[in-house]
């Protein structure tokens, strides 16, 4: 018996020493050893983020003395209601970039999954070999500070006073805004049939707008039916212009006859705020090599802008509409702090396009616009 009981005393020690290697962060240190190349460092690292473990991402980083937890998480996770802290990481491609004795450089392909639809955000980490084993040095991130002042507000805004229920009988609400469909433009491609265009509120008050597009067969049947979705700006203030593109899916030219267009318009009550202005605009190729129009955005107000989408529209040398293309911006739009942004496009629309415009739309949570 009592041999018995100095070996279950030994087990209980042996239990109690393991859980709290565990808890003490042993387990975390000795997965950390088990990355034994570059790459596997960034894929456990992503793994963690994936699973928003972010004690153990941090604990994954080669220089936590340069990056505070709360910066690296935040970097990752976003913040002031942008996009990215609306979004999850839904898989990632890591592929080795170079690699030099203790130093390497592996790139990450990170796919998000967001409310407005998947976005891809591609990094090259740096990965170095130390205390036994690869680990990240994260980028230090750099949080944008606005500083103390006064802006003045001074813009356009337009309220609506509808038909009361005492109002006399037979007493119309305001006129419906005039918009007129001002280009029309099918482009075919290899796994769909694209038509782009704008679309003008010819009105003196600002016009809620949706295009709408329907394709008719040779026996001048319904084909397919579709709309812009995201790909307007859909508040268009008076005389103001909108690119628009939709999208079937599936469809050749070959199978069109004619498309049977449809602009809906719907009085809406809207401001000229805030104003976010377009700058730096440049043609050149991403991580991936791809063709992308890149530029800033600078909100010129005084609140955030959550979540902004950058909508282009591509032009040839006839002022022709050859392609619209659109990116959504993952940060906020900080007051005066200018932000990049990339919308791409394939490299034989590249090569004819002579000029291009881009609008934003925007979002803010603090007034649900």
């Amino acid at each position: 018996m009592a041999r018995i009981g100095a070996l279950l005393l030994i087990a209980i020690t042996l239990v109690l020493v393991a859980a709290g290697w565990v808890t003490s962060g042993g387990l975390t240190r000795h997965e950390i050893r088990s990355a034994s190349t570059p790459t596997e460092a960034v894929q456990s690292l992503l793994a963690d983020v994936q699973a928003h473990n972010w004690d153990r991402a941090y604990a994954r980083l080669a220089n936590t003395g340069d990056v505070e937890q709360a910066a690296f998480t935040r970097d990752l996770n976003g913040s002031n209601g942008s996009l990215r802290t609306f979004s999850a990481l839904e898989s990632y491609d890591v592929w080795p970039q170079h690699s030099n004795g203790n130093e390497a450089v592996v790139r990450a392909n990170l796919h998000w999954s967001t409310a407005v639809g998947p976005i891809d955000d591609v990094r090259d980490l740096k990965v170095e070999h130390k205390d036994g084993s690869w680990k990240v040095a994260w980028p230090v991130p750099s949080f944008p500070k606005v500083p103390p002042q006064v802006i003045p507000v001074n813009y356009l805004r337009w309220d609506i006073i509808n038909r009361g229920a005492e109002d006399d009988w037979g007493e119309q609400n305001v006129d419906t805004p005039q918009v007129r469909i001002v280009s029309m433009n099918p482009i075919e491609r290899p796994d769909r049939l694209i038509i782009v265009g704008e679309i003008v509120n010819e009105d003196t008050i600002p016009a809620y707008v949706n295009v709408n597009a329907t394709l008719l067969d040779q026996s001048q049947n319904p084909l397919s039916q579709e709309g812009s979705f995201d790909k307007i700006s859909h508040t268009l203030l008076p005389k103001q212009v909108s690119p628009y593109r939709i999208d079937f899916p599936g469809v050749k030219l070959s199978q069109v006859k004619s498309v049977r267009m449809d602009a809906k318009a719907m009085l809406v009550p809207a401001s000229a705020d805030p104003v976010i202005e377009v700058t730096a605009q440049r043609m050149d190729k991403d991580a991936m090599g791809k063709n992308v129009l890149r530029g800033q955005l600078i909100n010129q107000s005084g609140q955030t802008v959550n979540i902004a989408q950058a909508l282009a529209a591509f032009y040839d040398s006839n002022g022709k509409v050859i392609w619209v293309s659109d990116g959504y911006i993952d940060q906020a739009l900080l007051p005066q702090t200018p932000v990049g942004f990339a919308v791409d496009l394939p490299p034989d629309v590249a090569g004819r396009v002579q000029n291009s415009h881009v609008t934003v739309n925007h979002y803010s949570i603090a007034n649900n616009s």
